[in-house]
């Protein structure tokens, strides 16, 4: 077994596997290791037989082959049915792909830890030769085991790739999502400032692929009245493929560019989301607290940065991009002091 010193889930430095914490956390106090009792499925041989299985026998929506695993006394297990944990190895063709694992656990903790957000409980694991990849909890599994009813924002827009194209969950815009949770949501402003806080952040932490099916609609209590699922797949996608600062091809709503702030700057700054929040049809006053929050805690953002399993150069990149948003979305034309000041 290969020594580590920071807890590969909380990334508190200290620990030389999971803290209590994180036992508590995520495997309700058992004592599971951070070392995965089988060889990595990227690895050619016999070894990998029993993901392929597996791989074949579940349904996870996504395009990163994902493989369902169980707790057997205090072991995670393979298993076909009845999975209360995703486990995603390293994916394939992508830049830096070894990374993948690391910046989606990174972007997950910063979500929760900094900004208070609730995410789909999550760790690094690790093969028996070392191999990192990304676990995380299944939040529609209930203690008995029986399942929340969970839907995609794909679903509830009703837009499949058969009634619209290959392209289906980018052919949209945020404002057109927060209008789904306005018809489907009950309690629709809470839902919203949950949402508005995601789409910042995922701005901010240079996530190009937050499309429809990146959003959920859960409820577990079975009453129709569903809430905003937790939030899950944040990584930051700049350390793997150029792409674009939003996912949806209406970024934020059609024609954001013909917006002051874009078109004098040439990129979405502060006024644009403050305005995009206000089309929302939230309070002014909870839009800039929203907004303010992303604005000062580049400290304890560097921190877990610094703890993460990230290499040296990727933990350089990754403040690299994040700075560079900092900067964009602390500008603002109207010089909104209460905002940036």
């Amino acid at each position: 077994m290969f020594p580590i010193n920071i807890c590969p889930a909380t990334l508190q430095p200290g620990y030389a596997t999971y803290s209590p914490k994180a036992l508590r956390y995520l495997f309700n106090g058992r004592k599971v290791s951070h070392v995965l009792p089988m060889a990595s499925p990227n690895n050619e041989g016999m070894s990998s037989k029993p993901f392929f299985d597996n791989r074949s026998r579940i349904s996870i929506s996504g395009v990163q082959v994902k493989y369902s695993l169980k707790l057997d006394k205090n072991k995670l297990v393979l298993t076909d049915s009845g999975g209360e944990f995703i486990l995603k190895p390293i994916p394939d063709n992508l830049m830096n792909v070894s990374q993948v694992p690391a910046n989606e656990h990174l972007t997950m903790q910063i979500a929760e830890q900094v900004y208070g957000m609730s995410t789909a409980k999550n760790a690094l694991i690790f093969f028996e030769d070392g191999t990192p990849a990304y676990l995380t909890k299944r939040f529609d599994v209930k203690r008995d085991g029986t399942r929340c009813l969970k839907e995609d924002f794909a679903s509830l827009a009703l837009l499949t790739e058969e009634n619209a194209g290959t392209s289906f969950k980018y052919n949209y815009s945020y404002l057109q999502m927060a209008e789904l949770i306005d018809h489907f949501f009950p309690a629709s402003i809470p839902a919203k400032e949950r949402f508005f806080q995601l789409v910042v952040f995922n701005y901010l932490f240079s996530n190009g692929d937050a499309h429809l099916k990146n959003f959920g609609r859960i409820d577990c209590e079975g009453t129709g009245f569903g809430m905003l699922a937790p939030a899950y797949d944040l990584v930051c996608t700049r350390l793997h493929i150029e792409d674009g600062d939003f996912a949806l091809h209406d970024r934020l709503y059609e024609k954001d560019y013909e917006h002051p702030s874009y078109a004098h700057y040439g990129y979405h700054a502060y006024d644009d989301f403050y305005d995009f929040g206000l089309k929302m049809g939230l309070l002014p006053v909870r839009v800039q607290r929203i907004l303010n929050s992303f604005l000062h805690k580049t400290e304890a953002v560097e921190a877990l940065v610094a703890n993460s399993f990230l290499s040296p150069t990727m933990r350089q990149q990754y403040l690299h991009w994040y700075h560079d948003k900092l900067r964009r979305l602390q500008t603002s034309m109207r010089g909104l002091k209460t905002a940036i000041g």
